[in-house]
């Protein structure tokens, strides 16, 4: 069959068979296919969309299209969780070795901040000496000793979505929800996993600006890996605003040991045991909700879950005593607080002017390759239903450069909504979906 007719028929709305999908895929991946033609199938799925069987074929020759870690030697229930992304989302951190402490093996592997998104591997190597470019032998050796790890990407695990994430991006295909689904899940469930728990963030900090967008990309992801055979669930959440009070890679990472020492915000908390507790549920580890978080919340009081957060950076060639040290490792040069205007209840942090200033400070990218710097950021946000007086810090900036901070104090200075009297805070997770 020639890649043309194939491209013919899914721009006419057809819906494609499976061999039909796995010969395009395999070609493309090869280089048989060029980028001319993978781009018009791309955009012809984004036109017409795929049926959910369609998405669970393109999904799985995908991740078949590489190297699948072998995790069979883990004799523990294997489950993960993916956020698509946030501002102040480090909740893969506390989450790793907190649900590793209840007998849940946890294989993370994550990705890099892009836009005004922060990633999970550069808050980690903001850590000294931690490793996330573990072969799969390694992975699956530190999994097997503390119960959790979290690396990048490997250059053999699903090239495919690698190659057309690329050429998304650059032929105006990102939003399509089959081809999100694909990317995502093609990745996870090369991990050798048995479920996956999905945060699925909507709101101004968040790529799906809607809740109802939201709601469809997590129903897809779901029912993909449900075909495929993985214990699914997915829970919506607030992006609106950020969540825990600081933003920033080495920030994020001193709140995460807070909170992994039992100290950490509210909302922070709340999310985490949310997404922990259903992985508890998917590995049977837990009789129900109730029992999940009374186990959760027994090893941040212990501070056991903070234990297995230092022996994972052990592990992978971290120096675990700088994490008592990062705020003197990494101490911006200018440290800024913001003061409000007026007093008042904080009705509105606006996620994503807080992650517009935290990549004009440095902490994010606007290219693949650029650096980050891991000083800079916010920390100390108030929070949505906080009263303020006039004069408080509503944050602290934190730069090494006096023009970035000046940018990042203009967006700032438009981020928080101050109103007289209550304020009614909305709910943290808005729905759960399963099968």
């Amino acid at each position: 069959m020639l890649p043309q007719w194939i491209i013919e028929k899914k721009r006419d709305g057809q819906a494609l068979s499976e061999e039909e999908i796995r010969c395009f895929i395999e070609g493309y991946t090869v280089g048989r296919i060029p980028d001319y033609q993978m781009a018009a199938m791309a955009m012809a799925i984004y036109c017409r969309g795929m049926t959910a069987a369609e998405t669970a074929v393109i999904t799985d020759a995908m991740m078949r299209s590489g190297d699948l870690v072998d995790t069979s030697s883990i004799k523990r229930p294997k489950v993960d969780k993916h956020s698509t992304g946030g501002i102040g989302d480090k909740v893969s951190l506390i989450l790793a070795p907190l649900v590793a402490c209840c007998g849940v093996a946890v294989p993370m592997i994550s990705g890099r901040g892009l836009g005004i998104t922060g990633g999970t591997l550069d808050k980690m190597e903001s850590i000294p000496g931690y490793r996330t470019d573990l072969s799969v032998k390694e992975f699956v050796r530190v999994i097997q000793r503390c119960g959790c790890s979290i690396i990048g990407q490997t250059g053999r695990l699903a090239p495919a979505d690698k190659k057309l994430y690329a050429l998304r991006d650059v032929t105006g295909t990102v939003p399509s929800i089959p081809l999100i689904t694909a990317s995502i899940m093609s990745k996870k469930l090369a991990e050798g996993i048995d479920a996956l728990v999905l945060d699925v963030k909507w709101g101004k900090g968040a790529f799906m600006r809607t809740i109802e967008d939201a709601r469809a990309l997590a129903r897809s992801m779901v029912n993909v890996g449900t075909h495929m055979g993985k214990g699914m669930a997915a829970l919506i959440t607030d992006m609106n605003r950020p969540l825990g009070r600081c933003a920033g890679n080495a920030l994020e990472v001193i709140e995460s040991v807070q909170t992994l020492k039992n100290e950490g915000p509210a909302d922070l908390v709340e999310v985490t045991l949310a997404l922990s507790a259903r992985m508890l549920l998917l590995a049977k580890k837990a009789k129900n909700e109730k029992d999940a978080r009374a186990q959760l919340k027994k090893h941040l009081a212990s501070g056991k879950a903070y234990e297995v957060f230092q022996e994972m950076v052990r592990l992978q060639g971290g120096d675990a005593g700088s994490l008592e040290k990062l705020h003197q490792i990494h101490a911006a040069s200018l440290q800024e607080p913001m003061p409000a205007t007026a007093a008042g209840t904080i009705a509105a942090v606006d996620a994503e002017r807080v992650g517009k200033a935290c990549v004009i400070l440095g902490a994010g990218r606007t290219k693949t390759d650029d650096k980050v710097d891991f000083a800079v950021g916010v920390s100390g946000l108030m929070q949505v239903g906080e009263k303020v007086t006039k004069g408080q810090p509503l944050v602290v900036i934190h730069a090494n450069d006096e023009n970035r901070l000046e940018e990042a104090r203009k967006l700032l200075d438009g981020a928080f909504t101050i109103r007289k009297g209550a304020v009614k805070e909305p709910p943290l997770v808005y729905e759960t979906i399963l099968k």
